[in-house]
């Protein structure tokens, strides 16, 4: 198993988008907002690859009111497991704004819910805004402290040889007078 890992998103865990659901509502009628985490889908026990949307993430600091949601973005943990973000318009309209287009850049799916906050009321979209597939799983997600450190001693020495091995060239490169 490798640290970096990227594949296709498959699909979001019923629990994971149930939180969601609740949170929006109880944040009404200010916007909430939150960014996405994964899991790859064999360790959750689904025989299929890809990544499925496990984790909400709350960032310290994030402000709303009814018609935005500003995370700190120097509160954001590098979490190469980021998929995108979720957020909510208490106005019900379930399509992307030009500010939420804005940030769609980084992750490759967007949530957006909408009121009355119904197991139906959301979207998922892509880094353009364009409507896409998220299947929603009904899936056990074991405990976090279970998968905090979700990586073996083997998964970082593999890590460790990569980044010596990048140094290697970047120093062979040095010795023949190229830059670094």
């Amino acid at each position: 198993m490798r640290l970096f890992r990227s594949s296709g998103v498959i699909g979001i865990a019923e629990s994971t988008l149930d939180f969601a659901l609740e949170a929006s509502a109880q944040t009404h009628p200010n916007e909430y907002m939150g960014l996405l985490r994964g899991e790859d889908a064999r360790s959750l026990g689904l025989d299929e690859d890809g990544t499925v949307i496990t984790d909400v993430l709350v960032i310290p600091g994030t402000t709303s009111n009814p018609v935005s949601a500003t995370v700190k973005t120097n509160m954001i943990p590098n979490d190469m497991r980021a998929q995108g973000s979720i957020h909510s318009h208490p106005n019900g309209v379930l399509r992307p704004s030009d500010a939420d287009l804005a940030t769609f850049g980084k992750g490759t799916v967007h949530i957006i819910i909408g009121a009355p906050y119904g197991p139906d009321d959301w979207e998922a979209f892509d880094q353009e805004g364009e409507v896409r597939d998220l299947r929603v799983l009904d899936i056990d997600i074991p405990d976090a402290e279970d998968r905090f450190f979700d990586f073996t001693q083997d998964d970082i020495d593999a890590e460790l040889d990569y980044d010596l091995y990048d140094d290697a060239e970047g120093d062979e490169r040095a010795d023949r007078g190229g830059e670094r």
